[in-house]
């Protein structure tokens, strides 16, 4: 099995190299599965339905959220009705709409793509380990091919969990700092893994943002509003992973991006 997954969505230039870009991946590499973390996707904050099924027209077969998940408004509208989108399961189960877990069939197997958040540095949520023992373990009664988006700031939570879930999930792979790390590697059980997935979206922004407002914000260190934008030039980051058939343990996994320094074609 072949899981694409496209690391954070930002704006209006991102939806747009999604759009552009992900046909032509699928040709080249054919995986059964793509996954998109789409939490920024609307304006940098929060998604809208329209964009959700827009990715899925686009050929998504997962939207995986963050931090930003609440952040327009709509998407109490629809959350509950949009049963291919994961909103980071380590919310409060009882009180949080949506789902934290959704299986996709590839042929006659499942894949298990599970949303967990970070602590460190942002909300204090419950508890990714536990919540990730849970829904692992619940996952591997049906299937054991098990993809985790693990939304969190600092590397040092992102490799634990990898650790912690090596040989129990086929891969754990980061999202949220928008810049892509070069560590992407498979751990001795079988996780494949990778701290930061990085951003899709304007390529010369800073994480997606326009520059002049977060070079000012460092310089003056006063309140400033940032906004993404809308023309300039693009970037896609990505990692293809390949699972075992039998055994859902990762046999690879590589990291990519596709801007102006680095155009599509070929191998990565």
């Amino acid at each position: 099995m072949k899981v694409l997954f496209i690391g954070d969505v930002v704006g209006e230039m991102g939806r747009e190299m999604l759009h552009d870009y992900l046909p032509k991946l699928k040709r080249e590499y054919k995986p059964q599965v793509t996954i998109v973390n789409g939490e920024n996707a609307a304006g940098g904050r929060g998604i809208t339905e329209k964009i959700y099924k827009g990715f899925l027209s686009d050929g998504v077969d997962v939207v995986t959220m963050g931090n930003h998940t609440w952040d327009n408004k709509e998407i109490f509208d629809f959350i509950q009705d949009a049963k291919k989108m994961i909103r980071p399961a380590n919310y409060p189960e009882d009180t949080t709409p949506g789902q934290g877990i959704v299986y996709v069939k590839v042929n006659q197997v499942e894949l298990a793509v599970i949303n967990l958040q970070g602590r460190v540095f942002l909300n204090d949520l419950d508890d990714p380990f536990r919540k990730a023992d849970q829904l692992v373990n619940e996952a591997r009664q049906r299937t054991p091919f098990i993809f985790v988006d693990f939304h969190a700031e600092v590397t040092s939570e992102k490799q634990a969990l990898a650790w912690y879930l090596d040989g129990r999930a086929s891969a754990v792979v980061g999202t949220h700092t928008h810049v892509q790390t070069n560590d992407a590697r498979i751990l001795p059980q079988g996780t494949a893994y990778l701290t930061d997935v990085g951003m899709t979206g304007p390529y010369d922004g800073i994480l997606g943002m326009g520059r002049e407002a977060v070079i000012q914000k460092f310089l003056s260190q006063m309140p400033t509003r940032f906004e993404v934008p809308k023309i300039g030039r693009k970037v896609l980051s990505a990692c293809l992973i390949e699972l075992n058939d039998q055994t859902g343990a990762a046999k690879s996994i590589q990291n990519f991006m596709i801007n102006d320094d680095r155009p599509f074609g070929g191998d990565f």
